[in-house]
């Protein structure tokens, strides 16, 4: 009964959304309503579990003296910090936490985030190896969007800004549309399988 419980609610609210979809009338918006805020509810625990998460991995750090245990204290000591000072000092601009959020995490933020230009472009350099058909269209291609993009392009050939910007608005996107239709019927069938019962990884334990 501890498993067929949540597969019942699971598959009840799950077939019930669906239906109030295409179900335009008061009551089903009602309902619809209702639950996105019962959905809004429950994720703010996941706050509290993520928070859970990140005091006990660190504890155990810090305890066992694991390889870099004090960047553990440190983001405890961080944490706990930032929490307080929202708590009691506000969020608004021009409040200690703004400031930190802008002036500290921001930077942080944007430092980690050019490191991965450079790993980018290694990886760049290794799939532009023209080893195959594939990879020799892949090299040509970001080629020419590369110099499409750049001043040099127009210096080279007047016409390639235009070719760079349809392989962009034409080729690109199409491929990126089949993919976004992929994901798609993925989730519908993830979905499925989750409401009919199919799928119960989400219960733990096994089958």
């Amino acid at each position: 009964m501890k498993r067929k419980l949540p597969l019942m609610i699971v598959m009840i609210l799950g077939i019930g959304m669906i239906i109030q979809y295409f179900i335009p009338h008061p009551i089903s918006k009602a309902i619809y309503k209702q639950s996105i805020d019962w959905v809004i509810i429950i994720s703010a625990f996941y706050l509290v579990l993520g928070v859970g998460g990140i005091l006990i991995l660190n504890y155990h750090k810090i305890k066992r003296k694991k390889e870099g245990w004090w960047l553990s204290v440190l983001t405890i000591v961080a944490l706990f910090t930032t929490a307080i000072i929202g708590l009691f000092g506000g969020v608004q601009n021009g409040t200690l936490f703004m400031n930190i959020f802008l002036y500290v995490q921001l930077p942080l933020q944007a430092a980690m985030f050019s490191l991965l230009a450079f790993y980018i472009a290694s990886a760049a350099f290794r799939a532009f190896r023209a080893r195959t058909p594939e990879a020799t269209i892949l090299l040509l291609t970001a080629t020419i969007v590369m110099l499409g993009r750049v001043p040099i392009g127009s210096l080279l050939y007047k016409g390639m800004p235009n070719i760079a910007e349809w392989i962009l608005s034409t080729v690109s996107l199409a491929a990126q549309r089949g993919i976004l239709l992929g994901v798609g019927l993925g989730s519908i069938a993830t979905s499925m399988k989750i409401i009919l019962g199919i799928e119960r990884a989400y219960l733990g334990g096994g089958k």
